[in-house]
């Protein structure tokens, strides 16, 4: 009985087998289905989650990999980009009136012409911006340590100009350039600050409106007022004020155009001068004159 019990359940188990693997089959079949489904499902999230991510952050890593298949091409635009004055950006005047007043008392300095171009077109006032957002401007480089005696002695001593034109070489084509003195604990930055804003408050006093709307007669009434050490300032003396713009100003008109003044070499032009050169070995056995084209530091840089 057991025998037999055992054949028949042998042969019941082996007679289900076979339904038991159909079955199996169309699970493994149905699982495959599912899963072939459901990675589609998930595929199709992700990238939709990526479309969404790439439009919402605007420029992730996962929507802009997921999303440029979905961007039709476009022809690269070919027209050159509108010329930018890189220059022409303030570093060191956070008040725009500062460097306004600045701009229109480096134009009285030098105006503008029948020979060419004024101090505010050819980029003066970003250049000496610049000068003063470096170590030049904070005196990073110079003893300034007490003491800073301020008495009459110091005051003749900061009204004296040192006539940089009248010494040296090439004394027959310098500019009166009078060197700044001065006693103080104010760096360069600091008198400027300090005196363009003087500037406003004495055109105020003289002619009830600021610096930068009075008539230009009116302007150059107020600068010679600091030319003459006239106007009374604060820790500097406007004798020294002045002698800094003035310097400055001439030098931001002919100093290189990678400092930030002389704007395409149009001060050089005026003056014919070639901007610096390697060498002349090519032209100097030349008996013909020769006219050079200016060049820039950055002509030698490309």
């Amino acid at each position: 009985m057991s025998d037999h019990t055992n054949d028949n359940n042998g042969k019941s188990s082996s007679s289900n087998k076979p339904e038991e693997t159909n079955n199996s089959k169309g699970k493994v079949h149905n699982d495959e289905d599912s899963m072939q489904s459901e990675g589609i499902s998930r595929r199709r999230f992700i990238k939709n989650t990526g479309i969404l991510a790439g439009g919402v952050v605007g420029g992730s890593l996962l929507g802009g990999l997921l999303t440029n298949q979905f961007q039709s091409k476009q022809t690269p635009d070919t027209k050159a980009p509108p010329e930018q004055h890189f220059q022409e950006a303030r570093v060191f005047f956070s008040r725009k009136e500062d460097f306004e007043t600045l701009s229109l008392a480096t134009e009285r300095i030098f105006p503008e012409d029948e020979n060419g171009p004024g101090a505010i077109e050819l980029g003066v006032p970003y250049f000496i911006d610049k000068q003063l957002a470096g170590s030049w401007g904070t005196n990073a480089k110079e003893y300034m340590r007490d003491p800073f005696h301020q008495n009459e002695q110091t005051y003749e001593y900061q009204h004296k100009d040192s006539e940089q034109d009248k010494s040296g070489p090439n004394t027959s084509t310098k500019a009166p350039t009078p060197t700044p003195r001065y006693q103080t604990r104010m760096n360069r930055g600091e008198v400027f600050i300090e005196g363009l804003r003087r500037m406003n408050e004495v055109s105020e006093e003289k002619f009830n409106v600021k610096f930068t709307k009075a008539e230009e007669n009116q302007q150059i009434e107020v600068m010679k007022a600091f030319e003459n050490g006239e106007v009374e300032m604060t820790g500097v003396a406007a004798v020294t004020y002045f002698n800094l713009l003035f310097q400055t100003t001439i030098e931001g008109v002919y100093a290189d155009p990678v400092y930030g003044g002389n704007k395409n070499m149009m001060a050089w032009k005026m003056k014919e001068y070639p901007g610096p050169r390697m060498a002349y070995i090519n032209d100097i056995e030349k008996e013909e004159f020769i006219v050079m084209e200016p060049k820039s530091l950055r002509d030698y840089q490309t």
